[in-house]
């Protein structure tokens, strides 16, 4: 298993628009203060290298938007109402599918 700090470092440079290399993950994990792991950063380099990070991230954010619209009828934001039962499920699903996608690229 990867561990976090190797992911923020592979996002920080994602980020910094820098390439997610094998040097560039191993200095930013030194520079945050740990001992990189070459096996682990090896790993992790191999498993971006077939992914687009950007619909990866895009994915991300909608399993943390589900809470908010189960709270109920209330408006969501810009004044809408919050959707129909049939659309959570699809939203669900969907939810589920990208969480499959990123577990399995970094389980």
């Amino acid at each position: 298993m990867i561990a976090m700090e190797y992911v923020y470092a592979a996002l920080l440079l994602h980020k910094l628009k820098q390439g997610i290399t094998e040097d560039n993950v191993k200095n930013v994990v030194k520079a945050a203060g740990a001992t990189p792991d070459d096996v682990r950063v090896k790993a992790l380099v191999a498993a971006l290298s077939e992914v687009n990070i950007d619909e990866a991230l895009k994915a991300a954010p909608v399993a943390m938007a589900a809470p908010a619209s189960s709270a109920g009828a209330a408006p969501a934001a810009g004044g809408q109402a919050a959707p129909s039962k049939g659309e959570e499920k699809k939203e669900e699903k969907k939810e589920e599918e990208a969480l499959e996608g990123l577990s399995a690229l970094f389980g």
